[in-house]
């Protein structure tokens, strides 16, 4: 009689493992794990020139918004819940007094600072986001180059915005080598996937890696990429702040702090068998890691929010404005509201438990109050005012199909029907802060200035906000300390 064998756990795996595996076709496999294709080599030696090449001056001056608009971000959300439960996590870890954590007037390690302040810079959906990749580089790149420049020391703010305009780079190449709709329609969330690339890149440059430590530190980040869509199901967004950057922030410090300690590594995994693209993708396109570096710069392409909600809000928020100051809308007037979206973003902004990225609700509260504050797109208390309930009432969300535009991500329609009978919509394809309707360097300190005087007093908003924006002239970022802490 035989004996039936009960398959070992390893083999199960194994076979898990094949099946998985057969989902991608042979030659792109071929292609994807082509040892001598070398995408790790000339990443890595370009990591390690990037630091010493000067940069055109529409990028250092772009840099210098998207760094302007993450301390932003960083200060004003670390008076948020997200924030201060990372403050106070953190604040428990003690450790070395390497860097600062914003806000606050005490100094931990580099990589729990990057994760304290990474945090606070998604708190509040104050920080950028890249529309076609759907990352938000910002809230992870800014802070990890901050707390390995605080950690290294006479780091000057050249180096800074060269380091930081690398971690842009790396967040969203990572994306597009990967394919960021096959990441999201694998319940992978785009934003955790690349935010660990992200402060690789500032923290290594800012480390001074040579071309080894680089490959060390891009394998010890590739092992750590991570991040599940299951964030939308987060009501309080604290998780989503750790999801979204504070996780990538954490990692990418740990990878580089870990090469610096002599820690040795994998020196090639981009490529050849078992690479990071071929473990993620099913689709995977290599190169896309290496095109146009040295000449396309992501930093120029992230979209800077001129409200405090998720980016999907945007557009709606700037065409309801515009409809109510065209056409005299009030709350009395209008009949219904009907809003269209990128269907991929109705599962994100839809019915979110949460105000600042709830759309219907923050439709409703522009067509009410006639602008949406910071203080409006996160008071909880509005989402059951009476007032903004009877309007909210009136606001459908739809996806259209329609709007699924690679050239234009994240547009929307927005038609009102008025009590009269009249009928009035409007369109905007690319909301105020995208590179096709860039913010001026005053448009973003003004913001920058809203965010983080309640916080800092209006003296030390002034002084920091004139550092950043003639951060090339910083001879160290530790100079900026007693202007960002408490």
């Amino acid at each position: 009689m035989s004996q039936r064998r009960t398959p070992s756990r390893r083999r199960v795996l194994q076979s898990a493992s094949a099946l998985a595996a057969l989902t991608l076709s042979p030659s792109i496999i071929r292609k994807a794990a082509a040892a001598d294709a070398d995408v790790t080599g000339r990443l890595a030696r370009y990591m390690v020139s990037a630091r010493d090449k000067a940069l055109p001056d529409v990028v250092m001056t772009e840099c210098k918004h998207r760094i302007l608009d993450t301390f932003g971000a960083m200060v004003s959300g670390a008076r948020m819940h997200p924030g201060e439960m990372a403050l106070k996590y953190v604040r428990g870890l003690g450790g070395e007094q390497q860097a600062s954590v914003i806000g606050s007037s005490f100094r931990t390690t580099a990589v729990n600072a990057a994760l304290a302040n990474a945090m606070c810079a998604h708190a509040d959906e104050t920080d950028d986001f890249e529309p076609v990749t759907k990352a938000h580089p910002g809230s992870a790149v800014v802070p990890s180059a901050l707390a390995m420049a605080e950690k290294e020391g006479g780091r000057s703010g050249i180096e800074f915005i060269r380091a930081v305009t690398l971690g842009y780079d790396l967040t969203c190449r990572l994306l597009m080598a990967l394919g960021p709709d096959l990441v999201r329609g694998s319940h992978r969330s785009a934003e955790g996937t690349s935010s660990t690339f992200g402060s690789l890149g500032a923290a290594a440059s800012l480390a001074r890696l040579d071309e080894k430590g680089m490959r060390y530190a891009i394998s010890y980040s590739s092992q750590q990429v991570a991040g599940l869509w299951s964030w939308v199901k987060d009501e309080d967004h604290v998780e989503k702040a750790f999801d979204f950057a504070g996780m990538g922030a954490r990692n990418g410090l740990t990878a580089v702090t870990m090469v610096q300690a002599g820690l040795t590594g994998v020196h090639d995994v981009l490529d050849g068998t078992h690479n990071l693209f071929i473990a993620l993708s099913t689709d995977p396109k290599p190169e896309e890691m290496l095109a146009g570096l040295g000449s396309r710069f992501y930093i120029t392409e992230t979209a800077i929010k001129t409200f405090s909600v998720g980016y999907p809000i945007q557009s709606p928020l700037d065409a309801i404005l515009t409809l109510r100051k065209q056409n005299g809308l009030t709350p009395g007037n209008v009949k219904s509201i009907l809003v269209k979206i990128p269907t991929d973003a109705t599962g994100i902004v839809g019915t979110s438990a949460m105000p600042d990225v709830n759309c219907p609700h923050l439709v409703a509260v522009a067509l009410v109050k006639g602008a949406v504050s910071f203080v409006d797109s996160h008071d909880q208390a509005l989402m059951k005012d009476s007032k903004i309930l009877e309007q909210r009432a009136k606001v459908t969300v739809v996806g259209d199909k329609a709007l699924m535009d690679p050239a234009a991500p994240r547009g929307a329609i927005v038609e009102v029907e008025m009590m009269d009978g009249k009928k009035v919509e409007h369109f905007t394809k690319f909301p105020p802060g995208t590179k096709e309707n860039p913010l001026s360097t005053e448009v973003v300190s003004a913001k920058t200035r809203d965010l983080i005087a309640p916080v800092l007093g209006a003296e030390k908003a002034k002084k920091l906000i004139d550092q950043i924006n003639n951060l090339e002239k910083v001879k160290d970022i530790r100079s900026l300390r007693p202007l960002f802490t408490a």
